[in-house]
Protein backbone atom coordinates (compact mmCIF):
# COMPACT_ATOMS: atom_id res chain seq x y z
CA UNK A 1 0.00 0.00 0.00
CA UNK A 2 1.41 3.18 -1.33
CA UNK A 3 0.35 5.49 1.15
CA UNK A 4 0.04 3.99 4.35
CA UNK A 5 2.30 5.73 6.85
CA UNK A 6 3.09 2.71 8.70
CA UNK A 7 4.86 1.25 5.39
CA UNK A 8 6.38 4.30 4.56
CA UNK A 9 8.22 3.42 8.45
CA UNK A 10 9.17 0.09 7.29
CA UNK A 11 10.67 1.76 4.06
CA UNK A 12 12.42 4.78 6.30
CA UNK A 13 10.79 6.62 4.36
CA UNK A 14 9.19 8.36 7.60
CA UNK A 15 11.92 8.75 10.55
CA UNK A 16 10.69 7.07 13.98
CA UNK A 17 12.53 6.29 17.04
CA UNK A 18 12.33 2.17 16.26
CA UNK A 19 12.85 -0.03 19.52
CA UNK A 20 12.85 -3.53 17.76
CA UNK A 21 12.99 -4.80 14.71
CA UNK A 22 13.28 -8.60 13.09
CA UNK A 23 12.81 -9.63 9.80
CA UNK A 24 9.00 -9.60 10.03
CA UNK A 25 7.90 -7.23 12.66
CA UNK A 26 9.15 -3.40 13.70
CA UNK A 27 8.44 -2.11 16.86
CA UNK A 28 8.56 2.30 17.13
CA UNK A 29 7.51 4.64 19.55
CA UNK A 30 4.21 6.16 19.11
CA UNK A 31 4.22 10.15 18.34
CA UNK A 32 1.44 11.03 20.21
CA UNK A 33 2.18 8.52 23.31
CA UNK A 34 -0.09 7.80 26.53
CA UNK A 35 2.71 7.24 28.58
CA UNK A 36 6.66 7.17 28.49
CA UNK A 37 7.26 4.30 25.74
CA UNK A 38 4.27 3.93 24.19
CA UNK A 39 5.38 1.28 21.23
CA UNK A 40 3.55 -0.06 18.08
CA UNK A 41 4.47 -3.23 16.96
CA UNK A 42 3.48 -3.93 13.24
CA UNK A 43 4.36 -6.57 10.58
CA UNK A 44 7.01 -5.46 7.90
CA UNK A 45 4.52 -6.37 5.36
CA UNK A 46 1.04 -4.60 4.83
CA UNK A 47 -2.16 -6.22 6.18
CA UNK A 48 -4.93 -4.50 7.42
CA UNK A 49 -5.72 -6.31 10.23
CA UNK A 50 -3.78 -8.06 13.08
CA UNK A 51 -5.98 -11.06 12.56
CA UNK A 52 -4.87 -11.60 8.82
CA UNK A 53 -1.55 -11.63 9.88
CA UNK A 54 -0.01 -15.29 9.03
CA UNK A 55 2.48 -15.90 11.47
CA UNK A 56 0.44 -14.03 14.27
CA UNK A 57 2.14 -16.48 17.36
CA UNK A 58 5.23 -14.36 16.35
CA UNK A 59 3.84 -10.97 16.18
CA UNK A 60 2.16 -11.27 19.77
CA UNK A 61 5.89 -12.73 20.53
CA UNK A 62 7.37 -9.69 19.83
CA UNK A 63 4.34 -7.81 21.79
CA UNK A 64 5.69 -9.88 24.60
CA UNK A 65 9.15 -8.85 24.04
CA UNK A 66 8.82 -5.14 24.11
CA UNK A 67 6.17 -5.35 27.45
CA UNK A 68 9.32 -7.29 29.30
CA UNK A 69 11.69 -4.42 27.91
CA UNK A 70 8.92 -1.59 29.06
CA UNK A 71 8.48 -3.37 32.78
CA UNK A 72 12.37 -3.41 33.04
CA UNK A 73 13.52 0.02 32.06
CA UNK A 74 10.32 1.86 33.56
CA UNK A 75 10.30 -0.06 36.52
CA UNK A 76 6.44 -1.20 36.40
CA UNK A 77 4.78 -4.42 36.44
CA UNK A 78 1.23 -2.51 34.71
CA UNK A 79 2.15 -2.78 30.76
CA UNK A 80 -1.54 -2.24 28.86
CA UNK A 81 -1.67 -3.51 25.20
CA UNK A 82 -4.36 -2.18 22.61
CA UNK A 83 -5.43 -3.38 19.39
CA UNK A 84 -8.50 -1.60 17.26
CA UNK A 85 -7.13 -1.02 14.06
CA UNK A 86 -9.10 2.48 13.09
CA UNK A 87 -6.41 5.14 13.61
CA UNK A 88 -4.32 3.43 11.01
CA UNK A 89 -5.09 0.59 8.34
CA UNK A 90 -2.04 -1.54 8.80
CA UNK A 91 -1.78 -4.18 11.59
CA UNK A 92 -0.44 -2.94 14.83
CA UNK A 93 -0.22 -3.02 18.73
CA UNK A 94 0.24 -0.63 20.94
CA UNK A 95 2.12 -1.44 23.86
CA UNK A 96 2.69 1.16 26.73
CA UNK A 97 3.41 1.37 30.68
CA UNK A 98 1.03 2.79 33.03
CA UNK A 99 0.46 6.69 33.30
CA UNK A 100 2.37 6.47 36.18
CA UNK A 101 6.01 5.91 35.19
CA UNK A 102 7.85 8.92 36.41
CA UNK A 103 9.46 9.71 32.74
CA UNK A 104 8.68 12.18 30.62
CA UNK A 105 6.56 10.18 27.95
CA UNK A 106 7.05 13.11 25.02
CA UNK A 107 10.76 12.38 25.53
CA UNK A 108 11.11 9.66 22.24
CA UNK A 109 14.46 9.89 22.06
CA UNK A 110 15.06 9.19 25.73
CA UNK A 111 12.63 6.33 25.76
CA UNK A 112 13.42 4.77 22.41
CA UNK A 113 16.94 4.61 23.99
CA UNK A 114 16.04 2.85 26.91
CA UNK A 115 14.40 0.31 25.39
CA UNK A 116 16.84 -0.14 22.61
CA UNK A 117 19.57 -0.56 25.75
CA UNK A 118 17.43 -2.80 26.83
CA UNK A 119 17.61 -5.25 23.84
CA UNK A 120 21.43 -4.33 23.07
CA UNK A 121 20.99 -1.83 20.66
Amino acid sequence: MTDCVFCKIVKREIPAEIVYEDKDFLAFLDIHPQSPGHTLIIPKKHYRWVWDVPNAGDFFGVAKKIAVAQQKVFNTDWILSKIIGDEVQHAHIWIFPNAQVGDDKNNLKANAEKIRAYFGN
